[in-house]
């Protein structure tokens, strides 16, 4: 971690461990080098920072691209490892600057979801992310965070004191789609992009805010 990045990684746990008495279940199913694509649900502004903190290696976030234009929070903002995006995520340089990051060895959080959650129930998930998996050949390890849109939802001005917890699943093999996007007519594709969507959104649904028998866990 650069030093920037490490002293905001450590002032997040901190913060997550005073105010929100958080948890994070198996860290240790993310790998620790290479290119790897954590999904997370997204109901709050307390998700991208929480995953974060729950592994010891640097991550990448996405950031809007209207703040990067802040010299100052800018600068900041980059030495997070934060990718410039447009309002959706969905504009072809932030998905190059994402694919930059995966092939360069880098772990880069997505949200299949597209936005946070309205309501704090899990949404449908868009063919966004399908489509980064095929170009990435990334591994994919889901993840859910609980809590937070009860923390912190896009309707409150300010976090509260609730408990928060983040949970990373087993790795999702997608070998077998990835060796039929090679060939297949592009309608076909474009299913594929949403099944792989959908399957990873599944994996995210079965997650619980619990310790799996017999594994061991991180209580911060």
């Amino acid at each position: 971690m650069k030093p920037v990045y490490r002293l905001t990684w450590i002032a997040a746990r901190t913060y997550y461990a005073l105010w929100h008495r958080w948890r994070a279940f198996h860290p240790e199913r993310v790998p620790v080098h290479g290119p790897v694509i954590l999904a997370a649900n997204h109901a709050s502004y307390l998700d991208p920072p929480l995953i974060g903190s729950g592994l010891p290696r640097a991550i990448n976030y996405l950031a809007r691209e209207s703040l990067f234009r802040f010299p100052g929070f800018g600068a900041y903002l980059r030495a997070l490892n934060c990718v410039p995006v447009d309002r959706d995520g969905a504009g072809a340089a932030g998905l190059k600057g994402i694919l930059d990051r995966l092939h360069a060895g880098g772990a880069v959080i997505l949200f299949p979801e597209g936005t946070r959650t309205a309501d704090g129930q899990l949404k449908p998930a868009r063919s966004g992310i399908g489509l980064t998996v095929i170009k990435s050949d990334a591994p994919v390890v889901p993840v859910r965070v609980f809590g937070t849109f009860a923390a912190w939802s896009r309707d409150m001005k300010l976090p509260r004191p609730r408990r928060v917890m983040v949970k990373y699943g087993e790795p999702l093999d997608f070998r077998a789609l990835r060796e039929e996007a090679k060939t297949c007519p592009k309608p076909r594709l474009k299913a594929i992009y949403q099944e792989i969507a959908d399957q990873i959104m599944a994996a995210i649904a079965k997650l619980e805010p619990v310790a799996d028998v017999g594994e061991t866990t991180n209580p911060h």
